[in-house]
């Protein structure tokens, strides 16, 4: 199971919010491309970054963070979303060396994107599907659709995407702890791997995740708990590697 540590972008800074209320954003790092390296430094392999005001605005606004970003930590794998609405910006991140691109107004706006997108780059494009009360929301959540979010990760299931990452707005930030048991649900019944989003606030949480592996859980994003020191990084990528943590 892949741990992914967040780092959303808002104004050029690192911050969490709750609940995706920009409001509530809470400044972690001014610098993202250090906050990057450290993640980096203590073994994660990947990156999950969101440029929040690029995903009200519809366009990349922190794009230059991201790039910063990128050449900070080369080895690392990027999962980025955010704003990334068209073929142009599609082919444009991946060219510049992120890994996977998440689509997630474009996936319910604009389905025929989606899959030509992960036919003509297997592996690297991920539907991100962001729940409020069983229903999709987009444009940074502004918006909620009356689509069902499985009725939406259905329409993919054979399109080739990498994964789908799974956000529950509710728990989003807030520290709630997450609902492995409706996760791993979800996984079975979309046939695709998920990533689970929104939530993930101690080890046990991890733990309940990593015992779903088999139902489609294919990894976490975790946010506010590194940020605050709620799960220790090497104890959580030792319980997703399938070992104890000390």
């Amino acid at each position: 199971m892949i741990l992914f540590p967040a780092i959303d972008l808002k104004e050029g800074a690192c911050v969490r919010l709750v609940r995706g209320e920009m409001a509530s954003a809470t400044v972690f790092n001014r610098n993202p491309a250090a906050q990057a390296r450290d993640f980096a430094a203590v073994g994660f392999g990947w990156l999950h970054v969101v440029d929040l005001d690029g995903a009200f605005a519809g366009i990349s606004i922190n794009s230059e963070m991201v790039r910063a970003i990128r050449r900070a930590v080369p080895t690392l794998k990027i999962q980025l979303g955010g704003g990334i609405r068209d073929r142009g910006a599609i082919d444009a991140w991946l060219d510049l060396g992120i890994e996977r691109v998440v689509l997630g107004t474009a996936a319910l706006r604009d389905p025929g994107l989606v899959r030509l997108a992960a036919k003509d780059h297997p592996g690297r494009i991920v539907v991100g599907i962001d729940g409020r009360d069983g229903k999709v929301a987009v444009q940074g959540w502004a918006e909620t659709s009356e689509i069902g979010v499985v009725d939406l990760a259905r329409r993919f299931a054979d399109a080739g995407v990498a994964a789908i990452v799974a956000t529950d707005i509710a728990r989003d930030g807030a520290m709630m702890g997450i609902d492995a048991e409706a996760i791993a649900g979800f996984a079975r019944e979309i046939g695709i791997p998920v990533v689970a989003s929104g939530g993930v606030s101690s080890l046990a949480d991890v733990e309940a995740l990593k015992a779903r592996e088999t139902d489609g859980i294919a990894g976490a994003i975790i946010g506010r708990a590194l940020y605050d020191g709620s799960i220790d990084a090497g104890d959580a990528l030792r319980v997703a590697e399938g070992a104890s943590a000390c």
